[in-house]
C-alpha cells in the first residue's frame, strides 16, 4: 500500500508538503489506506487499489475480521463504473482466490461468498475486455480446482446456460458457448452430460448465428472425449453430421480439424461405416479451405483405425524373445473390443502354444475391425474376432528363416502335412480375405481350443463327418473341396460390382481351376521343387470331389500376396499393372481413405488443395504405417519413396526426423531393404535435412545389423562438414550422438573411427561444442579402459597428453584440464589409474605461462580432485604432489589463481555453464 501514497489526486507543490502527505498515509491502517484510495475520483488510484488487494490481504491475514472487511470492499470495488478498474480487479481474482484457499481456516467460504459471484457476473459484462478477463479467470480457477463442485453446478453452469438462451446478446452467447466447451474437460463427464451437453446440442443447430455453430464445431472433439462413446454416438453424432454439411465453409472446416478427436470417441463400426464416408465428403468439399483442413486431418483420422491388440511390434523377427520394442503413435485410439481402461501389451497377446514341425498351419481370421465392416460383408455373415499377435504377418514366400508361426486363433484352420523330404519346419500364415468370405462359422470357445494337445485339430463346419485322407508323410488333414469353393463364389456374385469382391472371386476361381489338376501330376511336380520354395505336396481323396491340392494352395498364395506380402519377399517375378493396382488393397482401413492419403503426393494436389500437402502427408506417415502394419507396407512404399525425393526440403526434413520411428514399425528386414537407401540419401542432403537424421542417428543405427551398422563408421566424419560453418549446433548434436554410439561399436571401431572426430570437436571454435566433446572423450576413456585388454584406453590417454596437454596453444592445454576435470567428476577412470596416467601431466600445468590455464587448474584441483575420497584418505605420493601444487598456486602472482587455489571447495562451485564460459572462444 506504500505505492498508493504516491498516487494522490493533488500533490503539494513543495517538498515538505509531499513528505507530510506520505507521513499521513504511513499512519493509516491497511484498511484505512484501502478506503481512502478506493473512494478516490482518480481512476489510476482505483486501479492501484485493485492491484494491491492481495498485498493488503497478506497484511491483515492474522485478523479474520479484517480479512472479511477487505473482501467486502472487493465486492464494492466490483461495482466500479470504470471498465479498466473492473478488468484489473478480475485479473487479481485468481491470485486472491489461491490466497484464500491457502488460508481457508482463517477465511472460510471467502471465495464462494465474495469472489465467485463477481466472476460469474462479469461473464455478461457490457465491456468486452472485462468479459474476456472474467472468462480467463474462470478457466484458471477451474484448472486450479479452486471452485467447489457444488458451486460449479449451482452458480456457474446455470449462468452459462442462461447466457446461451436464444434472446441473449450475440457476442455473449458465442463466448458463453466457447467457455462451456473449454470447461467441460475440467468439470468432468457427469456435470457435462447433465448441465452442458443438452444446451451444446441446441447450439449446434443454431440457425441464426453461424458463429455459434462454428464454435461448437471447433470444440466438438473436446466434448466427445469428455462424455464418452455412448453419449457421442446417441446425441452428438447426428449434430456432427449436420455441422459437416453446414452451408458455411468455416463450420465445415472446423469439423474437419476436429475429426480425429470425434473418431476416437466412437466404436470401430461407426468409424468405418459412417465417419469414413463423411470424411470423404469433406475431402471433396467445394471449398479449398475445407479440403485443406481435411487432408491435414486425414493421416490422424486413419490412425484411429489402429487395432490396439496388434500394435505391439517386435523388431528382431528372428528372435522373438528379445526386448519388445513397442511403438505407440500419439494418434492411436482404443478399439471397440478393448475396454477403455485396458492397456494391451504384446506379451498379453496369446501365442500359439504348440507348433508341429511336420505341418503348416494356414490360418486366416479377419481383423476385429474388418469384421464390423457392413458394406463389404455378405448378409448373415459373422466373423469370429480373435486376438492378433504382436508379430507381423509374414509372407508366404521362399525365405524360410523369416517365417514364423501365426498366433491368430481362427475358427477354421487348414493344416497340410509336410512331405517326407522336408527336414525343416515350414511355418507360415495366410492373413487374407479368403477365410473372411467363407461360410459363417459357429462361435468357438477359445480357451477350450488353447487347452487342446498338439495332436488335436479343429475341423471346420461342413467338413465334420467327412472321411479324412492321409498323405504319405503325415496324419489326417483337413481340406477345402471344390464344392466349397463353388459355394463361396456363388455367395460373392451378388456383390461382384465391388472391386474388392471381384478380386476375391478371381482368387477363388484360380483356386478352383487349380484343384481340378491331376493329383499324380501335382505330386510329381512337388517332388521336383525345392522344399523351401513351396508348400509340401499332398494327395487327398474325397470321393468324386476334387481336393484343394498343394498347387491350388500355392496359386491362392500367389494371387493373395498383394494382401499380406512384405517388401523382403523372396518370390521372383514382377507385378502386372493390374497386380500393381491390387497391391495397394488392404483391409485395415477403408480403401477410399487410403487412396485419398496416397494421392496427397500428386502434384495436382499442391495446386488445388495446399502447397504444403506433401509435408502433411510426410508428417502423418509413421502413424498410418503403424495402423496398416508392416504386412501392408507395400501400400505405402511408393508414397514414401516419392516423399523422400520431393523437391521441397521441408518434406524431406519431416521424413528424416521420423525415419527411426518408421524403422521400428517395419522391422529389420524391411528397414534394410527400403529405409536404408533413403537414409543414405538423407545423409548427403541439405543441413536442414541432415539434422533430422543426426538427431536420431543412434536410434536408427541400433536397429541395423552389426555389419550394416559398421558401414556408417566411414561416413560419420562427413558430419563435421556443414553448409554453414557457423552452424555450431550441428556439431554439438554430433557430439551428443557419438556419446550414445559408443555402446554400438567395438573398442577397435571406437579408437579407429570415433576418436579422431572426438578430438577434432574438442578443438572446436565454440565453447558449447567443446564442452559436450569433453564429456564424449571422458566416456570414450571409460569405454576403452574397461575393454580387455585396455590397450586402446592407454593409447587414447597418451594421445590426449600429446595433442592437448603439451599443445603449444594455451587453448589446447586448457582443453586438457577440462577433459581431466570431466574424467574426475564422472569417474571415467579409477582414481588410482588417473593418478598414474593423467595427473602428472595435469600438475605440470601449474607453471603454465597463461593465467587462464592456471585458474582452471586451481579450480579443478580444489573443487573436484580434492573431493575424491582417494586423495583425502590415502597418504601417498600422489596426495603430496597435489598439495604441493596447490600451495604453489596459492602463491601465484595472479590474484585470480590465488583466490581459487585458496578457497574452500564448498564455498563456490563452478557450474557447467561457468566452466564453459571460462573457456573463451578461440
Amino acid at each position: 500500500m506504500a505505492d498508493l501514497s504516491l498516487l494522490q489526486e493533488d500533490l503539494p507543490e513543495d517538498a515538505d508538503g509531499s513528505l507530510d502527505f506520505v507521513s499521513q498515509d504511513d499512519m493509516l491502517t491497511p484498511l484505512g489506506r484501502l478506503d481512502k484510495y478506493a473512494a478516490s475520483e482518480n481512476v489510476f488510484n482505483r486501479q492501484m487499489v485493485a492491484r494491491s488487494l492481495l498485498d493488503t490481504l497478506r497484511e491483515v491475514c492474522d485478523d479474520e475480521r479484517d480479512c472479511i472487511a477487505v473482501l467486502e470492499r472487493i465486492s464494492r470495488l466490483a461495482d466500479d463504473s470504470e471498465p479498466t478498474v473492473r478488468a484489473e480487479l478480475m485479473e487479481q481474482v485468481p491470485h486472491i482466490a489461491l490466497f484464500c484457499q491457502e488460508n481457508r481456516p482463517a477465511i472460510p467460504y471467502a471465495f464462494s461468498k465474495y469472489l465467485l459471484p463477481i466472476v460469474v457476473r462479469y461473464l455478461a459484462d457490457q465491456n468486452n475486455q472485462v468479459r474476456k478477463t472474467s472468462q480467463a479467470a474462470l478457466l484458471a480457477l477451474l484448472e486450479q480446482e479452486l471452485i467447489e463442485r457444488f458451486d460449479v453446478e449451482t452458480k456457474v453452469c446455470p449462468v452459462l446456460v442462461e447466457l446461451t438462451a436464444p434472446d441473449s446478446n450475440d457476442d455473449v452467447k458465442t463466448e458463453a458457448v466457447a467457455i462451456m466447451c473449454k470447461m467441460a474437460p475440467m468439470v468432468g463427464k457427469d456435470i457435462t452430460e447433465r448441465l452442458i451437453l443438452p444446451r451444446f446440442c441446441e447450439m449446434c443447430c443454431d440457425c441464426r448465428m453461424f458463429h455459434v455453430r462454428k464454435v461448437c464445431a471447433a470444440n466438438f472433439g473436446d466434448i466427445c472425449s469428455v462424455v464418452g462413446q455412448q453419449a457421442t454416438e446417441e446425441m452428438l453424432l447426428p449434430r456432427f453430421f449436420q455441422l459437416c454439411s453446414d452451408n458455411v465453409w468455416g463450420v465445415r472446416k472446423a469439423c474437419a480439424e476436429c475429426f480425429m478427436a470425434v473418431s476416437c470417441a466412437t466404436c470401430q463400426e461407426i468409424r468405418r461405416t459412417k465417419l469414413s464416408a463423411l470424411f470423404i465428403n469433406l475431402i471433396s468439399d467445394p471449398s479449398r479451405w475445407v479440403r485443406q483442413a481435411a487432408f491435414q486431418s486425414l493421416g490422424p483420422f486413419i490412425s484411429t483405425f489402429a487395432n490396439p491388440s496388434s500394435s505391439g511390434q517386435y523388431f528382431k523377427e528372428e528372435n522373438k524373445s528379445s526386448e519388445d520394442t513397442s511403438v505407440e503413435d500419439k494418434n492411436r485410439t482404443r478399439d471397440e473390443e478393448v475396454p477403455e481402461d485396458a492397456q494391451i501389451r504384446p506379451e498379453d497377446v496369446p501365442a500359439d502354444p504348440t507348433v508341429s514341425n511336420s505341418s503348416v498351419k494356414l490360418e486366416g481370421a479377419p481383423d476385429p475391425d474388418i469384421g464390423t465392416e457392413s458394406p463389404r460383408k455378405p448378409p448373415g455373415d459373422s466373423s469370429l474376432p480373435c486376438p492378433l499377435s504382436s508379430e507381423p504377418h509374414q509372407e508366404a514366400a521362399s525365405n524360410e528363416d523369416d517365417k514364423k508361426p501365426g498366433t491368430c486363433r481362427s475358427a477354421s484352420r487348414l493344416e497340410v502335412g509336410s512331405s517326407a523330404q522336408d527336414s525343416a519346419p515350414l511355418d507360415q500364415e495366410l492373413y487374407n480375405s479368403f477365410h473372411f468370405w467363407r461360410t459363417p462359422l459357429p462361435e468357438i470357445d477359445l480357451d477350450v481350443e488353447l487347452e487342446q494337445g498338439p495332436g488335436n485339430k479343429l475341423v471346420p463346419e461342413g467338413l465334420e463327418g467327412m472321411p479324412e485322407a492321409t498323405s504319405p508323410a503325415s496324419a489326417n488333414i483337413t481340406v477345402a473341396t471344390r464344392q466349397e469353393l463353388e459355394e463361396m463364389i456363388e455367395n460373392l456374385e451378388p456383390h461382384i460390382d465391388d472391386p474388392d469382391v471381384k478380386a476375391q472371386v478371381d482368387v477363388l476361381a484360380a483356386a478352383l481351376r487349380a484343384s481340378s489338376l491331376d493329383a499324380c501330376d501335382e505330386v510329381s511336380e512337388a517332388a521336383r521343387r525345392a522344399p523351401q520354395d513351396e508348400l509340401p505336396g499332398c494327395r487327398l481323396d474325397h470321393g468324386t470331389s476334387g481336393p484343394l491340392t498343394s498347387e491350388a494352395v500355392e496359386n491362392m498364395e500367389s494371387a493373395l500376396r498383394y494382401i499380406h506380402d512384405d517388401s523382403d519377399s523372396g518370390t521372383s517375378g514382377g507385378f502386372s499393372p493390374d497386380e500393381e493396382r491390387r497391391a495397394k488393397v488392404q483391409d485395415v482401413v477403408p480403401q477410399a481413405l487410403l487412396d485419398q492419403y496416397l494421392s496427397m503426393t500428386d502434384p495436382s494436389r499442391a495446386q488445388t488443395v495446399d502447397t504444403e500437402i506433401a509435408k502433411h502427408c510426410a508428417y502423418s506417415l509413421p502413424g498410418v504405417a503403424l495402423t496398416l502394419g508392416r504386412q501392408n507396407w507395400h501400400c505405402l512404399r511408393e508414397t514414401y519413396e516419392t516423399l523422400a525425393s520431393d523437391m521441397q526440403w521441408k518434406v524431406r526434413r519431416t521424413l528424416a526426423f521420423s525415419i527411426h520411428e518408421l524403422a521400428v514399425i517395419l522391422g529389420d528386414q524391411l528397414t534394410a531393404a527400403d529405409l536404408v537407401p533413403i537414409f543414405n540419401g538423407f545423409l548427403k542432403d541439405l543441413d536442414e535435412v541432415r539434422i533430422g537424421v543426426l538427431k536420431h542417428l543412434h536410434d536408427f543405427l541400433k536397429l541395423l545389423h552389426i555389419d550394416k551398422r559398421r558401414e556408417y563408421l566411414y561416413q560419420l566424419q562427413e558430419f563435421l562438414v556443414t553448409d554453414n560453418s557457423r552452424n555450431w549446433r550441428f556439431r554439438a548434436e554430433l557430439a551428443e550422438q557419438l556419446i550414445l554410439l559408443l555402446e554400438l561399436y567395438s573398442p577397435r571401431d571406437i579408437y579407429d573411427y570415433l576418436r579422431p572426430i572426438a578430438l577434432n570437436l574438442c578443438a572446436d571454435k565454440v565453447s558449447s561444442v567443446r564442452w559436450i566433446s569433453y564429456k564424449l572423450v571422458g566416456e570414450m576413456v571409460r569405454k576403452l579402459h574397461r575393454a580387455a585388454p585396455p590397450t586402446f584406453g592407454v593409447d587414447l590417454i597418451r594421445e590426449l597428453v600429446e595433442s592437448f596437454g603439451r599443445c603449444p596453444r594455451w587453448s589446447g592445454r586448457q582443453a586438457f584440464v577440462f577433459v581431466c576435470q570431466t574424467v574426475i567428476e564422472d569417474e571415467c577412470l579409477p582414481m588410482d589409474q588417473f593418478a598414474v596416467h593423467l595427473m602428472p601431466h595435469l600438475l605440470t600445468l601449474a607453471n603454465d605461462r597463461v593465467p587462464n590455464v592456471r585458474v582452471l587448474l586451481a579450480k579443478t584441483l580444489r573443487q573436484t580432485l580434492l573431493e575424491k575420497e582417494y586423495f583425502l584418505t590415502s597418504a601417498s605420493c600422489h596426495q603430496e604432489a597435489v598439495e604441493q601444487t596447490i600451495m604453489a598456486l596459492q602463491m601465484d602472482r595472479d590474484s585470480d589463481v590465488k583466490y581459487f587455489a585458496s578457497i574452500h571447495p564448498a564455498s563456490t562451485k563452478i557450474s557447467e555453464d561457468a566452466m564453459s564460459t571460462a573457456s573463451s572462444t578461440y
